[in-house]
């Protein structure tokens, strides 16, 4: 990957060529890499070192946007001169007022890339899959999944003084067992590649698989489940996509709407968004280069806040930019990427002890949102699905598709695990929820 002074240079080079009233320069650096495997082998090992540049201009109320990663300085001239005429005939965006200046928040990151994931070489990943597919032949399951690692860069530069630059590290891993007629799945990420257990996680796996062997069939109806934290994670970033954030609020999309301080879902839940959390993949600022502020979404069960970006917080009197900007162009809006739920005090085996009839849910798969107001979503369990009854787990369930609305589930949570889970942007604990709607069941 380039050093950090290379790539704030292109940055200086692009804002130094264009003439737009207002320029913008994001830069995403880094080195990733990835082994795959499938069928109890290894079948891709791929490499990449990038470095895309994004220039947004702008004049007047018009504004374009181009990429490109050819970083020679003609070419860094030319993507500012594009910029400039994408921006010239484009139609004006009325509402558009600036891109963001210099805050007195600017707050200097104190994380630093991990050594040992920067340095995880190809051999390394490979004898990590190997630990996982000796224990998928151990058990005669056939296993697939991931294990990459990366070290990236952002830099985001304007020409009204914004200069913001981080850089980090991330491992992550992925593996699915399967058997006859059962699957199983466990995942992990981190900053840090060692504090990655492949062993661990593909026991998990390889457990979820065995367990649900020979799944029965349950009848479609509204059911105790506990949903593990990857299950909940993804509940969780389904409602950050569509109605926490102030985008979607201002256009009356959102359950939000005219609900600010009210009660939304039971007072046991909060959740909040905090780019700085070092449990969550850490970036504290935005693709604006605002720094980053947390932001207490629902408090107790309260809808007390959201997050904005500058386009968001200059149309809506009284608001201030919260440093959750996508990169632009984009129709999302300030989408949270960092949300965190608060923990209980239960362990999972706990909230299975005390569920006399229930279904335990590994994941969920395939989830969309059927309608973003009710917050009523739709998709299917996988990989690991059981049965509870009296206290225990009895065997596995056939997977079922669900539809249900989301605060519904917030508000009949009764029991919280204790630890969380990281996946992607949403970091969840596993939660205990009364009368959980599956719609119908499946054949597998």
């Amino acid at each position: 990957m380039m050093r950090r002074e290379q790539i704030q240079d292109i940055a200086e080079q692009v804002l130094a060529a264009s003439t737009a009233d207002q320029t913008e320069v994001l830069i995403f650096a880094g080195d990733e890499a990835l082994t795959r495997f499938a069928n109890n082998t290894i079948h891709q090992n791929v490499a990449e070192t990038d470095t895309g540049v994004r220039v947004r201009a702008v004049v007047g109320k018009r504004v374009g946007v181009v990429s490109g990663n050819d970083t020679s300085p003609q070419a860094l001239k030319d993507l500012a001169a594009k910029a400039l005429e994408v921006a010239r005939n484009s139609e004006p965006n009325e509402e558009f007022v600036s891109l963001p200046a210099p805050s007195g928040d600017h707050r200097e990151s104190d994380v630093q890339p991990v050594q040992a994931t920067i340095d995880c070489d190809p051999a390394q990943r490979a004898e990590a899959v190997r630990t996982m597919l000796d224990i998928a032949r151990a058990n005669d399951l056939r296993a697939a999944g991931r294990f990459s690692t990366g070290h990236t860069a952002v830099c985001v530069a304007n020409s009204l003084g914004i200069r913001s630059y981080f850089e980090r590290s991330g491992a992550g891993a992925t593996v699915l067992m399967q058997a006859a007629d059962s699957s199983g799945f466990a995942q992990a990420e981190s900053e840090d590649v060692t504090r990655i257990n492949p062993r661990e996680i593909a026991e998990v796996a390889a457990r979820k698989a065995l367990e649900s062997a020979g799944p029965r069939d349950l009848e479609p109806g509204a059911y105790t489940v506990i949903l593990e934290p990857l299950a909940v994670c993804d509940m969780l970033y389904m409602l950050g996509i569509y109605d926490l954030h102030s985008l979607a609020h201002q256009e009356q999309r959102s359950f939000t709407s005219g609900h600010m301080g009210e009660k939304v879902c039971g007072e046991n839940i909060s959740i909040w968004d905090d780019g700085w959390d070092p449990r969550g993949n850490r970036m504290p600022f935005d693709y604006e280069g605002v720094t980053r502020q947390r932001v207490d979404i629902i408090t107790n069960g309260i809808l007390t806040a959201l997050p904005y970006d500058s386009f968001t917080a200059a149309r809506e009197e009284g608001a201030v930019n919260t440093g959750h900007a996508l990169p632009a162009p984009n129709s999302w809006g300030p989408v949270p990427s960092h949300l965190f739920m608060n923990t209980g005090e239960y362990s999972l085996q706990e909230m299975i002890a005390a569920t006399e009839r229930g279904v335990l849910v590994t994941r969920f798969h395939y989830t969309n949102m059927v309608h973003p107001v009710r917050t009523v979503f739709t998709g299917m369990t996988r990989d690991g699905t059981f049965l509870i009854e009296d206290g225990q787990i009895v065997g596995g369930l056939k997977n079922m598709r669900f539809t249900q609305s989301i605060l519904e589930a917030l508000s009949n949570v009764d029991m919280i695990g204790s630890e969380g889970v990281l996946d992607g942007h949403a970091w969840a604990p596993a939660l205990r929820v009364n009368g959980f709607n599956f719609s119908s069941a499946t054949h597998f």
